[in-house]
């Protein structure tokens, strides 16, 4: 029996739907771990973005791949930065997510439930 799929895998609002900013030191060169620089875009003196992510209602993270609500991945998935380690899905760990609500809101997908962690329904 294959393993349930993570609701996060059939979401991907928030990485279509906040600007994710970080320290440059967090990218690639400068932190091997971090997403590569030519991913990023500069918004402040200190501050980078994820391209797509920068500015304007039309976001989508350049790491994004497939179709919000349906089937999602991060190409970066293992060197994305921090603030996509730190935002959790609603639930995840028996917590509410706001800012997940909000995420999956503007693209008219439901709020998370303790049951889409149980029953891989997300």
């Amino acid at each position: 029996m294959a393993a349930p799929i993570h609701p996060c895998q059939r979401c991907g609002a928030c990485c279509a739907a906040f600007r994710v900013a970080f320290h440059w030191s967090e990218s690639a060169p400068h932190s091997p771990s971090g997403p590569d620089e030519a991913l990023t875009v500069q918004v402040r003196p200190f501050e980078v973005a994820m391209r797509g992510t920068e500015a304007g209602t039309a976001l989508r993270c350049v790491a994004l791949q497939g179709d919000v609500g349906r089937a999602v991945t991060c190409a970066i998935y293992d060197r994305r930065p921090s603030p996509c380690r730190a935002l959790q899905a609603a639930w995840e760990n028996g917590e509410p997510s706001p800012q997940c609500d909000r995420a999956r809101a503007r693209h008219g997908l439901p709020p998370l439930t303790p049951a889409d962690f149980t029953t891989g329904a997300g």
